[in-house]
């Protein structure tokens, strides 16, 4: 029997189990779903929200293999004993998931930062978000257990700030404007998302810098982070970010192999100390120079 701690307070039943057991969210969905997973001595639901300090019982299981550290490349912008603001390049995954077990930034943190080990959830310890594979920039990381509840807290609550410059299609009638529209998966494209009113609530902020030929550069800032969000909430105003072969039409760049997406400034108060942070990336050399 386990309690479920302060940070994991309202939390999904599924995500709770797999970092209090040490397996992967499928893995614990799976537990749940079977049966075997009781709250406060009832059969729970996956989808369930549980409160802090409710009684959870979780059968014994095999945790995960691991995740096995290599030597993936990346560039890190801060680092202290609880946080890292590291860079993740284009064409990098940012956690194994289906098809990608190997050459991830969660396999490079761990090659780089042995001690993140047992920080947060199997298999990307220390992740607090992620980033597409084709989209490059800035993820905050847990370097201790005591940062990892309070970032995941401060991400939840909206206090982490998240600011990208795309390159998208075509031009706008006004130089600024904000998307509200909510965001469910596809159910008939399991690997994509579409703007749905069943969706989880999303809002995205955007802001002309100037024109290139057809298309426009802009600032992108989120309020919420869903899964491909400015990537769906473009294409939804008909301006999908140039290079996305999955909502868009692909590159009308030529040579472009990746999203035109880079995560380029995050704020948010240090978790120990509380120090309000702000660190800022540069845009690629490789997206400059298509400019």
């Amino acid at each position: 029997m386990t309690l479920v701690p302060d940070d994991l307070d309202g939390e999904r039943l599924d995500r709770i189990v797999a970092i209090v057991a040490g397996i992967s969210r499928s893995r614990g969905r799976l537990l749940v779903e079977g049966g075997g997973v009781l709250v406060a001595g009832e059969v729970g639901s996956a989808r369930d929200r549980i409160r802090a300090g409710v009684e959870l019982t979780i059968p014994d299981v095999e945790a995960d293999p691991g995740l096995e550290p290599e030597d993936v490349p990346f560039v890190v912008h801060h680092e202290d004993d609880d946080v890292l603001v590291v860079e993740k390049p284009a064409g990098v995954v940012t956690h194994p998931g289906s098809g990608n077990r190997s050459g991830t930034l969660a396999a490079g943190l761990l090659y780089r930062y042995p001690e993140i080990h047992g920080v947060g959830q199997a298999d990307r310890w220390g992740l607090v978000h992620r980033l597409d594979r084709d989209t490059s920039g800035l993820l905050v990381v847990a370097r201790s257990k005591t940062a990892y509840p309070r970032l995941i807290t401060a991400m939840k609550r909206r206090q982490i700030s998240r600011r990208y410059t795309a390159l998208v299609a075509g031009r706008f009638d006004l130089p600024m404007g904000t998307i509200e529209a909510p965001i469910m998966r596809d159910p008939r494209h399991p690997t994509r998302m579409r703007v749905h009113s069943e969706g989880r609530d999303a809002v995205t902020h955007y802001e002309e810098i100037r024109p290139v030929g057809d298309d426009t550069l802009i600032e992108v800032t989120l309020e919420t982070g869903r899964t491909h969000q400015v990537r769906v909430h473009m294409a939804a105003i008909d301006h999908p970010v140039i290079g996305d072969r999955v909502y868009g039409p692909g590159s009308s760049v030529r040579g472009l192999d990746r999203l035109f997406l880079h995560a380029n400034r995050l704020g948010f108060d240090h978790p120990i100390s509380g120090e309000p942070m702000v660190i800022e990336s540069p845009l690629p050399p490789e997206l400059v120079d298509l400019l």
